[in-house]
């Protein structure tokens, strides 16, 4: 007989007792351990991390008054709120331990039990343990889900021989498991080649959720994606499940993955190595499973070489790589991507049907989109926005000329121009690295976001 999952304390100072029900419960379940002094619990939930414990009342000769036992749940409690708590009672007792009911207690067991009593009773509560720990799961996912609602999966757009190649690579890595690095400048939709991969693979049914590393305080990584036991720190005021367990039995995608700090890399790899997570504050590793995508613009080879990224960690992530080209690159699509753009804000901006020029097409063409593809998608819902006919011209886009080359956008000093050629320009010095190019601009990495996300780079 196979044994279920589930990881059980049994404390209590009779060592019969104690015995017995480690014999009987080990048959059923991977781990039973037991203890005969309550002063051990705190050292074994630092440990191990327990699914239930079963309780003794008293813990000293002719005490019967169960006091002990209900300081006791309450220690539990407090070192590990997930942790379900079955007590163990004596015939007299019954009332005291309807009394810890409803201080926490999920159950009792009157001793001398009967084992198939016994069975059961741990059977339900173990059952209500992962029943909870799974509205939790379903809490941060819905939180998840509700921050990305804008960012629906979309399909790769585009017939030209540059996406036919990315298109034909992800279907052929879309069926693994394999660590997929997704490269590519900023604005080339690295995010969309992700959740393609995700939609065509397995776990198509699963979350996806999606991480901008860059974004996360240094201070809270590894509780935003680890998660983190209620008093792990000051703020800390309840557990938390983070972003990889979150995601279990689905995909993460872990964007800007060259931005995280050196220090912190190794906390990643070990994840990803062996496929656990230790919350911050607890010592015992949880199982997960997720398919890991990553991605970046920066040059993590070069960043290796500057001793700014982990060697043995790029490994681990790059599996396969998939190099996305930049518009420039795959400018043939741009009337399918303008067309794409058209169809999504004529809906959510209540306009008529509308198109583009020919000539319009030819000018969009001809612009150098530094800001790729997202660059194309605010321009076109600015012009779908602004415009007074619904079939737009090459004078729709004319803002576009008085950003394409630095001389021209300093011509009336607009700060708007100014600021945004600062950040290109910084990006570009510093070879993608956006925390790099922050600090030189003297803001922090998510003032830096947002204006990128303004000015479409």
């Amino acid at each position: 007989m196979a044994k279920s999952k589930g990881n059980i304390l049994i404390v209590d100072d009779d060592d019969m007792i104690l015995l017995s029900a480690q014999l009987l419960l080990e048959q059923y379940y991977t781990e039973v351990r037991k203890i005969n002094n309550p002063i051990q619990i705190e050292e074994a939930f630092k440990e191990h991390a327990f699914d239930l414990v079963l309780l003794d009342m008293n813990f000293k000769q002719g005490e019967t008054s169960g006091e002990e036992g209900l300081q006791w749940l309450e220690r539990i409690k407090e070192l590990s709120p997930s942790t379900n708590v079955l007590l163990m009672t004596a015939y007299g007792e019954v009332d005291i331990a309807v009394e810890a009911m409803k201080k926490g207690a999920i159950d009792f067991i009157v001793k001398p039990w009967q084992n198939e009593k016994l069975i059961v009773t741990v059977q339900n509560a173990l059952k209500l343990t992962s029943q909870e720990k799974r509205v939790k799961q379903l809490e941060v996912r819905e939180q998840a889900i509700s921050s990305n609602i804008d960012n629906e999966y979309r399909e790769m757009i585009g017939s030209s021989a540059a996406m036919k190649g990315i298109q034909n690579m992800i279907s052929k890595v879309a069926p693994t498991d394999a660590d997929v690095l997704i490269l590519g400048e900023n604005g080339t939709g690295k995010e969309v080649a992700a959740r393609a991969l995700h939609k065509k693979s397995s776990r198509a049914k699963e979350i996806f959720i999606a991480v901008d590393l860059g974004t996360i305080p240094e201070h809270l990584f590894e509780s935003e994606l680890f998660g983190h036991k209620k008093g792990a720190f000051t703020d800390a005021k309840e557990e938390r499940i983070g972003r990889f367990e979150a995601a279990s039995g689905g995909t993460i995608f872990l964007d800007e993955i060259g931005n995280i700090p050196l220090h912190l890399q190794s906390k990643l790899l070990t994840v990803l190595q062996r496929r656990q997570i230790t919350k911050v504050g607890d010592n015992t590793p949880t199982d997960i499973d997720v398919r890991v995508i990553c991605a970046t613009n920066m040059n993590l080879q070069e960043a290796v070489n500057n001793g700014d990224f982990r060697e043995d960690l790029l490994y681990r992530i790059n599996t396969v790589e998939i190099d996305l080209p930049s518009l420039k690159e795959r400018i043939e699509d741009t009337p399918e991507l303008v067309d794409h753009f058209l169809k999504k804000y004529e809906k959510k901006y209540h306009k008529n049907t509308l198109s583009i020029s020919k000539e319009a097409i030819g000018a969009l063409k001809k612009h150098s989109w530094p800001g790729n593809i997202r660059e194309l998608q605010h321009a076109v819902e600015r012009a779908a926005i602004l415009a007074d006919h619904d079939v737009l011209n090459a004078n729709d886009f004319a803002f576009l000329r008085r950003t394409e080359n630095s001389s021209s956008e300093f011509d009336n000093f607009n700060l708007e121009n100014i600021e945004a050629w600062a950040i290109k320009n910084a990006i570009k010095k510093h070879s993608g690295n956006i925390s790099h190019a922050a600090k030189e601009l003297g803001l922090s990495r998510g003032a830096m976001y947002r204006r990128m996300e303004k000015y479409g780079l």
